[in-house]
């Protein structure tokens, strides 16, 4: 009788054991998914502030057209993006084109002191901030999710379900470039 005690408690924990691991796991997903979430939503604000900020440049530097389309260009690629991944290629080549921007608007004194420029400037930096932060803690959840579903033991409890994910990275090289600005 008392090993069969023994017998049903260590089933019993291991069953405990088990649940906690698998619960830890989803926890991780979701949290991955949250944070992704909030990169969405800021990539969002971000998508909305472009066209305000576009149309003000355009009243000062009407001939600056290709580095304004190429602006348009990249936030409709974001926005039609349909995968995390492809947002996040597409949220890089954007990131490339406004600095190119705001390379040019150096070249405008009267546009950098426009007051409606200065504030949608300021926004979309602290957009641009909110976005980077949400990517760092993207790829934080990422790590940590990754490493419970391939770290032992909690790779059986994951088996096949949990697949692993991929974590926000720069994948066109030109981004990391500083923008050259030629008059």
């Amino acid at each position: 009788m008392p090993l069969a005690i023994v017998i049903i408690a260590i089933v019993v924990v291991l069953a405990l054991w088990f649940i906690s691991l698998y619960n830890g796991i989803v926890q991780k997903d979701n949290r991955c998914d949250n944070a992704w979430q909030t990169i969405d939503a800021q990539l969002q604000r971000r998508n909305d502030l472009i066209p305000n900020l576009v149309e003000t440049v355009k009243g000062y530097a009407s001939h600056e057209s290709k580095t304004l389309e190429a602006v348009t260009q990249a936030r409709s690629a974001v926005m039609s993006a349909t995968t995390p991944e492809g947002k996040m290629e597409a949220s890089n080549i954007l990131s490339g084109t406004l600095k190119s921007l705001f390379a040019v608007v150096e070249a405008y004194p009267d546009l950098k002191a426009n007051t409606n420029f200065q504030q949608l400037q300021a926004e979309l930096s602290e957009t641009e901030n909110k976005i980077a932060y949400a990517r760092q803690s993207f790829n934080d959840c990422v790590l940590e999710y990754n490493n419970a579903i391939e770290t032992f033991p909690g790779n059986i409890v994951a088996g096949s379900k949990f697949k692993t994910r991929q974590g926000f990275e720069v994948t066109d090289a030109s981004v990391r470039q500083a923008p050259q600005v030629k008059f």
